[in-house]
C-alpha cells in the first residue's frame, strides 16, 4: 500500500456528479465473512489497533506515512466515511473470526467517475504475514469491488523493492503492465514502483477456475 489518500490535515470535500451504482455501499460497507477473517468498515474504536500495526518498520517501510497518533487514526476513519458517502472510495478493516481487533487494511479509490476504473492498496500486520489471511481477504475485496461496486479496471502500485507486496498481487491474478520509475518518494527518496492490473474479465476468467470467495 504505497499510498493513503488521506492527509492528516483539513481537506475541502468537494462532491462530483457520476454514474450511479446500483448499491447501497455508500451509506454503509456490508460486514463480508470469510473462513477465517471478516471484512467490515472501520470503526473510531479501530484507531489504536491500526496505529500499533502501521507504525510497524516492517509495515511501514513502503507505504507513506499515516497518521502518527490515535486522534490521527480517528481523523482517518471520519474521512474514510465521508469519502465512502461521497462515493469516491471505500476502506475495509480485516478482524480474525471472533474478534473486533483489526488486522490489516485495504483501500480503494476511484480514479476515473463512476468508480469503472480504480486503484487499491494494503496493508496487513507483519504477525500476519504468510498465514494466508491476505489473499483470503483480497479474493473477497476483489469480488465485492467487481460484482458490486462495478469496477471495470482494478490498479496497484508496489515499490520494485517489495517483494513480498509484488508477489501476493501476482498470486492473486493481477498482470504487471509497466515500471513507473521514480514514481514513490519514501523519505526523502524517490524508488520505481511495479504498476499492476486486474480487469473485470480476468477476474471472471480467475474465478471460472477457483471458484468464488465466501461471504
Amino acid at each position: 500500500m504505497e499510498r493513503m489518500p488521506f492527509r492528516d490535515e483539513p481537506a475541502l470535500l468537494v462532491m462530483t456528479q457520476s454514474a450511479v451504482i446500483e448499491s447501497d455501499w455508500r451509506r454503509a460497507l456490508p460486514v463480508l465473512t470469510g473462513s477465517s477473517i471478516t471484512l467490515r468498515e472501520l470503526r473510531l474504536t479501530d484507531a489504536p489497533s491500526l496505529l500499533a500495526m502501521l507504525s510497524s518498520e516492517e509495515v511501514a517501510r513502503f507505504i507513506s506515512p499515516p497518521p502518527t497518533s490515535i486522534e490521527g487514526f480517528e481523523r482517518f476513519i471520519t474521512w474514510a466515511q465521508r469519502e465512502r458517502e461521497a462515493g469516491n472510495y471505500l476502506c475495509f478493516g480485516v478482524a480474525l473470526q471472533g474478534t473486533s481487533t483489526i488486522v490489516g487494511l485495504f483501500q480503494v479509490r476511484q480514479t476515473e467517475p463512476g468508480f469503472s476504473v480504480a486503484e487499491w492498496g494494503f496493508a496487513l500486520g507483519s504477525a500476519y504475514w504468510g498465514s494466508g489471511i491476505f489473499g483470503e481477504a483480497a479474493n473477497m475485496v476483489l469480488d465485492f469491488v467487481f460484482d458490486v461496486v462495478g469496477v471495470h479496471r482494478l490498479e496497484a502500485r508496489a515499490a520494485v523493492h517489495n517483494g513480498r507486496g509484488n508477489g501476493a498481487l501476482r498470486k492473486i491474478g493481477a498482470l504487471q503492465e509497466g515500471i513507473l520509475r521514480r514514481s514513490f518518494l519514501r523519505r526523502g527518496e524517490y524508488h520505481d514502483q511495479v504498476l499492476w492490473a486486474i480487469l473485470d474479465s480476468d477476474r471472471q476468467r480467475i474465478r471460472a477456475i477457483t471458484g468464488p470467495s465466501v461471504h
